[in-house]
């Protein structure tokens, strides 16, 4: 027969190995609201393809809230500028994983004692540093701290969705075509899984050059046969126009920029349609236009496709597959 001393030493026993067991459990598992990020993304981009594949048209401000010190130096760029010796291994920032054109990388690293994840990882591209999200509640750095182009990232579950926020990024392109972020711009990231899709939306908030957040969200598509290194290759500066002037940097003076009117013409826009701003993001906006749009007669440029090659006309059929450009009559 068992006593009640020694049933009691009994419950205690069972309940210390039951707690051991529940630890050795959390331990060896991802807490509930976590989701395997990990694998290799590939870009699909079919989704905003003129801007993440040939690039946006010079001038193209549309949809983005900047300021007047934003567009003023969008408007004095000039591309040659990235064919100076030091300018063409600098990197974009953080903000540029939802612009440019490549799939991502994801692991994740674990404390070797505890095993839970330390951080998450995305890798760079020819033109992006890898990026670390750090998971283990470690403060951001002080705002006096040098910026890098990776920039400091910080992440945090809430339920299925990974919630990055990150700081301490140097100045970069917003857009391709010369859009800026200053070093004060700080970005917010919602990661969420859905399948063999991963979706991030990056807000994007900047007291310089943006006189709103800027939202931007695009999809990757599991993929284990493409291949995505997390290290770019090693640059080596050349000379890329041999025609500069030695110690010069093409630009642009104010109201000299020769491609401002480009984009209107070429689609009928005014052109304070296509320089942004604010006010050019709502719907309500396009009372201002209705009087105003010129439909061209044909397409001249991205009539169809979505990979990026067909920048001709409406004749001049397109790569995407199964469609073709089909010129037609404006409808009278």
């Amino acid at each position: 027969m068992v006593t009640g001393g020694g049933m009691h030493m009994h419950t205690r026993r069972g309940l210390r190995l039951l707690a051991f067991a529940v630890v050795a459990v959390a331990i060896s598992t991802p807490a509930l609201a976590q989701v395997d990020l990990s694998g290799t993304w590939a870009t699909r981009n079919h989704e905003d393809w003129m801007e993440r594949w040939p690039g946006p048209d010079a001038g193209d401000f549309t949809g983005l809230p900047i300021t007047d010190d934003a567009r003023t130096r969008a408007l004095g760029y000039s591309p040659s500028m990235l064919a100076l010796p030091e300018r063409q291994c600098l990197y974009y920032g953080a903000t540029y994983t939802v612009i440019g054109p490549f799939g991502i990388r994801m692991w994740s690293e674990s404390d070797p004692v505890t095993g839970r994840i330390v951080s998450w990882n995305m890798s760079g591209a020819v033109d992006k540093t890898p990026r670390t999200i750090w998971m283990d509640g470690r403060p951001h750095p002080p705002e006096h701290v040098a910026r890098t182009f990776s920039g400091f990232s910080t992440g945090q579950w809430r339920g299925n969705t990974l919630v990055v926020t990150t700081t301490h990024m140097k100045a970069s392109p917003l857009r391709r075509n010369g859009v800026p972020t200053s070093d004060l711009a700080t970005m917010t990231e919602f990661i969420v899984r859905h399948g063999d899709v991963l979706t991030l939306t990056a807000v994007i908030e900047d007291p310089a050059y943006l006189a709103e957040p800027h939202i931007l969200s695009r999809s990757y598509q599991f993929d284990p046969e493409v291949n995505i290194q997390v290290y770019p290759n090693p640059c080596n500066p050349g000379i890329e126009a041999p025609g500069l002037v030695p110690g010069s940097v093409p630009h642009f003076l104010p109201g000299e920029n020769p491609f401002v009117g480009e984009m209107s013409k070429r689609y009928g826009l005014p052109v304070e349609a296509t320089l942004g701003g604010p006010d050019t993001i709502y719907p309500e906006f396009r009372k201002k236009l209705e009087q105003r749009y010129s439909r061209p007669e044909r397409c001249g440029r991205y009539c169809c496709g979505w990979q990026g090659a067909n920048t001709g006309n409406a004749l001049g059929g397109g790569d995407a597959p199964n469609l073709s450009c089909v010129a037609r009559e404006p409808p009278r």
